[in-house]
């Protein structure tokens, strides 16, 4: 797979042309509007790119266009591929799901639960159960993100510098060690909550391999499946090729982002295997066909297809859905009849959740609105890229869904 192109044409694999002209007239509208800077959509059937629209603005202020080898802050679809490096190690026998965080970071072995009291004076208890490999997979390990802001403990996460980012002068290993002195929301295992969890992960593959983990997610993913824009930070002599961050103003509208601007343009001190990749369309959709094809691409392998059939089962306690165990933080899309696995959302009950889907239909997204699924059943991956914070602003992801199932006619 060379340049990203179209491979198929869109009927021959059972999706009307005239139905996904829909997709980017609605899109677009959110451009027109001044809603978003720009996109890129990618649908693909049986593994052959069927559809593949840009529109709009990688840099509004510059007048330079999206192209279909804009690379992208991809934020936390950096997850899925964290987890699928610690699935490869656990394929390999160094590293089980109920093993205890602490065996690795031992900073985490004397957890403690947030019973009361403000974020000055927290009531605390030791935790009844650690910590263990699954719980970070699927986020019920009871760590937040300081950018929730619901909860006393989100404020301590914020005290201790960590919000949108990182302390000026921490590294994974600093940023899990202080993590581990701060209160868990809950025992682990009895709740869902968004949070840190991807990048503590992160520093256990770094700890097991012995190796950083952008060497590690380099060696055994992104050269593997040639991921080639792939990275913690953009080349200096593609930096051109980098969208330029937005965020939405009091109306809603796009406006250039000159804090955050940065990111993705150097190495940074923190791997964050949490959400700090930047990628384009071509990388990230061959890693979707990678789990697609069950853990191979073109002839290579990195996970056998029973351990990504089991990623992509519910893994919350009880079988049950997010609506149910998770904690008050945000979502973008209705979380009924919707599970969590191994990395990954994974729809259930479609029929719960009001939206055209398919049971078995696994996702994540990123905090700058990008989004991306595969849906097995319909041997069909979708994957949509832009650059607006928050990923809350527009209902795009709930629309996105609807738009591309009814263009399927087969």
């Amino acid at each position: 797979m060379g340049q990203l192109q179209v491979e198929v044409e869109a009927a021959d694999v059972g999706l009307a042309p005239e139905r996904l002209q829909r997709i980017e007239h609605h899109l677009a509208k959110y451009v027109t509007a001044g809603k978003l800077p720009g996109w890129l959509v990618l649908i693909a059937r049986g593994g052959k790119i069927a559809h593949l629209r840009t529109h709009g603005a990688r840099n509004v202020e510059e007048g330079l266009p999206v192209e279909t080898d804009t690379i992208f802050r991809i934020y936390s679809m950096t997850k899925p591929i964290t987890s699928v490096a610690a699935m490869m190690l656990h394929e390999r026998g160094l590293l089980q799901l109920t093993d205890p965080v602490s065996d690795y970071v031992p900073e985490f072995a004397d957890a403690r639960v947030y019973v009361g009291g403000p974020a000055a004076a927290p009531q605390t208890r030791p935790a009844v159960e650690p910590i263990r490999i699954w719980h970070l997979l699927t986020h019920t390990a009871g760590l937040t993100y300081g950018f929730h802001r619901v909860h006393p403990v989100d404020q301590l996460y914020r005290e201790h510098g960590f919000e949108a980012g990182y302390p000026e002068d921490a590294d994974l290993a600093r940023a899990c060690s202080e993590w581990a002195e701060l209160p868990l929301l809950f025992d682990p295992g009895t709740r869902w909550n968004y949070s840190v969890a991807t990048d503590v992960l992160g520093r256990v593959i770094e700890v097991v391999s012995g190796r950083n983990l952008d060497e590690f997610l380099r060696e055994h993913i992104f050269d593997p499946l040639d991921m080639r824009d792939t990275g913690f930070c953009v080349p200096e002599s593609e930096l051109d090729r980098l969208a330029a961050l937005y965020s939405a103003d009091r109306q809603g509208l796009a406006v250039r982002n000159t804090r955050l601007d940065r990111v993705g343009t150097r190495p940074p001190q923190v791997l964050s295997g949490g959400g700090g990749l930047v990628s384009s369309a071509r990388d990230y959709h061959r890693f979707t066909q990678m789990l697609l094809g069950e853990g191979e691409l073109e002839g290579t392998r990195l996970l056998g297809s029973r351990t990504v059939r089991y990623m992509t089962r519910n893994h919350l306690p009880g079988g049950a859905d997010l609506t149910e165990l998770a904690t008050g933080t945000f979502s973008e899309v209705t979380n009924a009849g919707k599970g969590f696995g191994l990395g990954f959302s994974v729809v259930e009950r479609p029929e719960a959740g009001k939206v055209l889907s398919s049971a078995g239909l696994y996702a994540w997204g990123g905090m700058a609105s990008t989004v991306f699924w595969v849906d097995p059943a319909e041997e069909l991956t979708v994957l949509f890229l832009t650059q607006l914070m928050p990923s809350t602003t527009h209902p795009i992801r709930t629309e996105l869904q609807p738009l591309v199932y009814q263009a399927l006619v087969d």
